[in-house]
C-alpha cells in the first residue's frame, strides 16, 4: 500500500507542479498595458456600473468595419482596478457562438492569463435581456458536417481555457443562457443571476446534445440525477429555480437597468479583490484540481499548493497587516 500510495504521490506532483510553475510565472507577469495593448481611458459608463473611476478597453472583433464590436475587454480602474470584464456583443445573433466569437474569446483570456494584475473576470452580455442563446445554428447549418465536430471541439477546447483561467470568474446572467450560452456560464467558477434569466441545456430539443461540457459540468454543478433530468427533458428554468437548484449561487430581482444580475457580481468581485491573488489563484487550483480525485489525493494537492504561498511576500505582508491593525497591501508577490 505504501509503494502505491508513494506511486501515486509522484504522479501527481509530476503532473501538478508544471501547472504551479505555469500559475505563479502568470502571477508575475507583465502590466495591462504591455500585454494586450489597450486603447485611451474612457468613463465609467456603458452599463458597468456606479463607483466605477474609469477602464481600459479593447474591442475585438473580425470585420473592423462592422458597426457592432462582438466581444469587449474591460479592465476596470480606481476602486474597482483588478476586476475585468469580457462582455459579449452580437445583438442580431443574441450572442450566439461563432467561429468568430470562439477565436475572439479565446484571444482575450490568452492576454487575461498572463496578467498579475487581474484578480477577477465577469463575463457578461452588453445585449439586454440575453446572456448567449447558444450555438449560432444560422452559421452551423452552412457548415458541411465534417466541419461541425471539429467546431464544437474548437468551443470545447474555448471553454475549458474560460474554466482554467488562474483567477475567480463570474458568469453575470440578466438575460437567457440557453445550450451553450449555458455551457459558457457553468465554466465559470460562480453564477449570478436575475431572476427573470432563463437558462437550459435545450439540445435534446434539437437531436443533439450538449458538446461543450454540459453533460460533465451540469452534474457536477446539481447533482447527476437532477441533471439528466434536465438534459433529458431540454426544461428551461428561471433564476428563482437556478438558485433553488444549486445552478447559481446569487439571484437578484431585475432593476429597471437591465443589469441586476451584473451589480450583484461586481460587489461580489469586490470582496474578492482585496485578498492575496496567489492565495486565491493557488486556492482555486487546489479546489478545482481536488475535486476530481481522491480525498487522499486532494489533501496532497492542496498541501502543494499550501507550499507556494508560504515563501510569498504577500503572506509576511498579511502577518504585518494583522499586527499592526491595518489592512494588507498585497502585491501579488
Amino acid at each position: 500500500m505504501a509503494a502505491v500510495g508513494w506511486s501515486r504521490l509522484s504522479i501527481f506532483r509530476s503532473r501538478l507542479l508544471p501547472v504551479l510553475g505555469a500559475v505563479l510565472h502568470r502571477s508575475t507577469g507583465s502590466n495591462c498595458s504591455s500585454i494586450v495593448g489597450f486603447g485611451s481611458r474612457c468613463d465609467g459608463g456603458g452599463g458597468i456600473g456606479k463607483g466605477v473611476a474609469g477602464l481600459l478597453a479593447r474591442d475585438y472583433s473580425s470585420d473592423a468595419k462592422a458597426e457592432q464590436k462582438q466581444f469587449r475587454v474591460q479592465f476596470l480602474e480606481g476602486e474597482d482596478s483588478g476586476i475585468v470584464v469580457f462582455g459579449i456583443n452580437r445583438p442580431q445573433a443574441k450572442n450566439a457562438i461563432s467561429r468568430d466569437l470562439v477565436k475572439l474569446m479565446s484571444e482575450a483570456m490568452s492576454a487575461v492569463k498572463t496578467n498579475k494584475n487581474v484578480r477577477t473576470v465577469l463575463l457578461r452580455s452588453e445585449v439586454p435581456g440575453i446572456f448567449c442563446a447558444g450555438a449560432d445554428l444560422k452559421e452551423r447549418s452552412r457548415m458541411h458536417p465534417s466541419e461541425v465536430g471539429p467546431f464544437v471541439s474548437q468551443s470545447r477546447a474555448m471553454l475549458n481555457e474560460l474554466a482554467n483561467l488562474p483567477v475567480p470568474t463570474i458568469a453575470v446572467l440578466d438575460g437567457a443562457a440557453l445550450g451553450g450560452g449555458l455551457e459558457m456560464a457553468l465554466a465559470c467558477d460562480i453564477r449570478v443571476a436575475a431572476s427573470s434569466a432563463k437558462m437550459g441545456l435545450v439540445e435534446t430539443k434539437l437531436a443533439i446534445i450538449p458538446g461543450a461540457g454540459g453533460t460533465q459540468r451540469l452534474p457536477r454543478t446539481i447533482g447527476v440525477a437532477l441533471a439528466k433530468e434536465l438534459i433529458f427533458s431540454g426544461r428551461v428554468v428561471d433564476g428563482t429555480e437556478a438558485k433553488q437548484i444549486g445552478l447559481v449561487s446569487h439571484v437578484a430581482e431585475q432593476n429597471e437597468a437591465g443589469d441586476a444580475a451584473f451589480q450583484r457580481a461586481l460587489a461580489l468581485a469586490r470582496e474578492f479583490v482585496p485578498q492575496g491573488p496567489v492565495a486565491v489563484r493557488m486556492a482555486k487550483l487546489a479546489i478545482n484540481r481536488g475535486i476530481e480525485v481522491d480525498l487522499a489525493t486532494g489533501l496532497a494537492i492542496e498541501e502543494a499548493c499550501y507550499a507556494q504561498v508560504i515563501p510569498t511576500k504577500d503572506r509576511i505582508e498579511g502577518l504585518n497587516a494583522f499586527r499592526e491593525k491595518r489592512p494588507p497591501r498585497y502585491t501579488g508577490e
